[in-house]
């Protein structure tokens, strides 16, 4: 593993303005902020910089439209006392750093209401960094992101990783690493172009690979069956050889819609007016039975469209691994969102704030945002 400074390894900090990427970048829906997960994720950091007596600056965007972090603040609020700046750099905020007081926090405003941000512009990074004295990033839901915030910053102050992005690398790498066996991986949600490696990959390590989701409708096409108005990429991926992995495994049924009807059927009974919507029960019974064997599971997406309301497989797998006795890895956006739904995330051994970032993780062994904080 890289070799980084961590935040247990700050000294002497009383006083000191230290920069604190987290990721706020929560799911809002009609004014309302739907899951608070990752916001919660980044307290044991703050809080821990409070007590030594820096002054906490947190940085964050949301969206990738510059909405305002106003809703953020109020339910951080419900957490931490803080001061919402409606800026991000300029005069007003520098203004508010200098007369930053011991343990207090403030919350700029969305960094991506600037361009620079995400094309890591160097004046934008300098903009940023003379906010403090440190920089601190634990917001690894980002770090696969080569950002002024995520990247930049880091090669202009003195860097250190926060509590989370040292459990998220420390979890992941241990999967990578030293699975303990048998392993299962559960690979679901869509974006297959991102995933097929992962899958290429978790074959050689894992006992099973459980494909499900939208993923399953690019092997069930390239297999031969029809997926009618499925999800499904329109790409070839040569997945046929693929199948032929003894540890490879995909729904023995799925859950099908058609019209305003749905129903249980077979993948080769799939007509070209049924969408392909979750994995059916038999598919969820031989995931029980992967469970039952597994020392080591790691999930990553969900096994249905459960935002038009077809979650039960994915909800009934999450409290099969609520109970397991194995060590129990879960990840990715949707997936974490039914963990806070069930209220089960201290019943599994690790929940990653991470979506694609876990993916490319996992992949690759490291992340542009991890890499700028080596030295």
């Amino acid at each position: 593993m890289k070799q980084f400074k961590k935040i247990t390894e700050l000294k002497n900090i009383r006083g000191k303005r230290i920069l604190v990427r987290v990721d706020f970048n929560v799911s809002i829906k009609k004014g309302k902020i739907l899951d608070d997960f990752r916001i919660k994720k980044a307290l044991p950091t703050i809080e821990y910089l409070k007590k030594k007596g820096a002054k906490i600056i947190l940085i964050s965007h949301l969206g990738d439209k510059g909405e305002s972090l106003s809703l953020v603040s109020k339910k951080l609020k419900t957490y931490i006392a803080h001061i919402f700046v409606r800026e991000v750099v300029g005069e007003k905020v520098l203004a508010q750093c200098s007369k930053m007081k011991n343990g207090e926090v403030l919350l700029l405003e969305n960094l991506r209401e600037h361009a620079g941000e995400t094309k890591n512009d160097l004046t934008f990074s300098r903009a940023l960094a003379s906010l403090a004295d440190i920089y601190v990033n634990d917001a690894f839901p980002v770090c696969h992101r080569a950002h002024a915030s995520v990247v930049g910053v880091a090669k202009l102050l003195p860097s250190y990783a926060g509590f989370q992005l040292l459990r998220e690398i420390t979890e992941l790498s241990r999967v990578m690493h030293a699975p303990k066996q048998p392993f299962l991986f559960l690979l679901g949600g869509a974006k297959f172009e991102t995933k097929i490696p992962l899958i290429k990959k978790f074959l050689k390590k894992a006992d099973f690979v459980f494909v499900g989701g939208a993923l399953a409708n690019n092997f069930f096409k390239e297999t031969g069956y029809e997926v009618g108005r499925s999800l499904v990429d329109t790409k070839l991926f040569g997945l046929k050889k693929l199948t032929r992995a003894d540890n490879l495994f995909l729904p023995v049924d799925v859950i099908v819609k058609t019209g305003r009807t749905h129903r249980v059927k077979l993948p080769e009974e799939v007509t070209k007016q049924d969408t392909i919507v979750d994995i059916g029960p038999m598919s969820v019974t031989l995931i029980e039975l992967f469970i039952a064997r597994a020392k080591m599971v790691l999930w990553n997406g969900p096994m249905g469209n459960y935002e038009e309301g077809f979650g039960v497989a994915t909800e009934d797998i999450l409290s099969m691994l609520a109970q397991s006795r194995a060590r129990t890895i879960v990840g990715g956006g949707d997936t974490v969102a039914l963990v806070e739904k069930l209220k089960i995330e201290n019943r599994l051994s690790f929940v990653s704030t991470g979506g694609g970032a876990t993916i490319d993780f996992l992949s690759d062994g490291s992340l542009p945002g991890i890499d700028a904080l080596c030295r």
